[in-house]
């Protein structure tokens, strides 16, 4: 069975059976009241992208007075969020897990890192430990897919951390298969569909309940991938359908926590778009994938640089509001795909093209 791993992201992987990318559909603006503004996070600015009507009250209404009153008293009882920062990525052994977790050291937070593979696992802990020090890095085994194992990944982080600030959903698997539904094994699929939807929604739960505990509450981060904006991904139907899931299951949280008056516990979409990892380029097979994976892919270390100021500023403003933090936008890519065709950039950057 192949082991959890970062995943490529970027929407015009999907692609690779056209030599042109469709173009870029945003989604329809919700007519729901009960969600917050959404804010989305690209390219160092920040917007609201989803908008609730929000009913006009008088200054002094009983209704404001009493709301206000509550929001001030919220602020006193909650600790404030400052750094360091405790932090916990899940599939981070390598890849853009392992830039995550180099980054926010850098930046002096504390890190978790776990994966399934205790091997895989004690020598990155060791490898972060020798450049960063002992006390700031700590590392377990956890098989996402199953709860207990997380249930364990909760109980060491209170053991050795005390707290989780943020949690970072990054485990994801592809099986390392890139062909048609119709010629995929029973164990890739169960492999593919339980570690990125059942592995997720676990995750979720536990940390979830684990940040309604703490005192300076918390902020969890789901990595999207391929397939999430609902385009097609042929040679992995799987694996596209499963990161669609993601935004569903990162939207749906955000509405609970908010029917249920959660003001300490954020559930955040992560996108770090097209990612130089093994995964990814193990699907450079054909002329488009090439292609594309020249123009838009960048090295992990590239991503994180860009993604971790952005994930730290969230908790370091005091926002307790749903954002999407995004590398590669769509501006960005079309930028990107012009300056190849129109100057032949970035050719055979990381793969000799045909």
């Amino acid at each position: 069975m192949a082991t959890a791993t970062s995943s490529p992201t970027c929407q015009f992987l999907t692609h690779f059976g056209s030599p042109r990318p469709h173009p870029i559909i945003f989604p329809p603006i919700s007519k729901q009241t009960h969600f917050q503004p959404y804010r989305i996070i690209a390219n160092g600015s920040l917007r609201n992208n989803y908008f609730s009507p929000t009913p006009t009250i008088s200054s002094n209404s009983p209704l404001l007075v009493k709301a206000q009153a509550s929001i001030n008293g919220e602020r006193e009882q909650r600790e404030p969020m400052v750094p360091p920062f405790n932090v916990l990525i899940t599939g981070s052994s390598k890849g853009i897990g392992y830039a995550l977790a180099k980054k926010f050291l850098i930046a002096g937070d504390n890190v978790i890192i776990c994966l399934r593979s205790a091997e895989r696992v004690e020598s990155a802990v060791n490898n972060l430990r020798e450049e960063y020090g002992e006390q700031r890095v700590w590392g377990t085994q956890c098989d996402v897919r199953e709860a207990e194992s997380v249930k364990n990944l909760v109980l060491f982080a209170q053991k050795n951390l005390g707290y989780i600030d943020i949690w970072i959903n990054n485990a994801g698997s592809n099986a390392y298969s890139y062909k048609p539904l119709a010629e995929a094994s029973d164990e890739d699929l169960i492999e593919v569909v339980s570690t990125n939807t059942l592995g997720l929604m676990i995750c979720c739960r536990e940390a979830i309940k684990m940040m309604l505990q703490q005192p300076r509450g918390g902020h969890i981060f789901n990595i999207d991938g391929a397939g999430s904006d609902g385009r097609p991904t042929p040679r992995f139907a799987a694996y596209g359908a499963t990161k669609r899931s993601v935004v569903h299951l990162t939207k749906s949280l955000q509405a609970e926590l908010q029917m249920q008056d959660v003001k300490n516990v954020v559930v955040h979409n992560l996108s770090p778009g097209m990612v130089t990892t093994d995964l990814l380029m193990s699907g450079a097979t054909t002329k488009q994938a090439k292609f594309f994976i020249n123009v838009l892919a960048e090295p992990a270390e590239v991503v994180a640089d860009y993604l971790v100021p952005n994930i730290r500023s969230i908790p370091a403003s005091g926002s307790w509001k749903p954002t999407y933090i995004r590398f590669l936008t769509g501006l960005k890519a079309y930028s990107q795909i012009f300056s190849r065709l129109a100057f032949g950039a970035r050719r055979n950057r990381y793969v000799l093209e045909d």
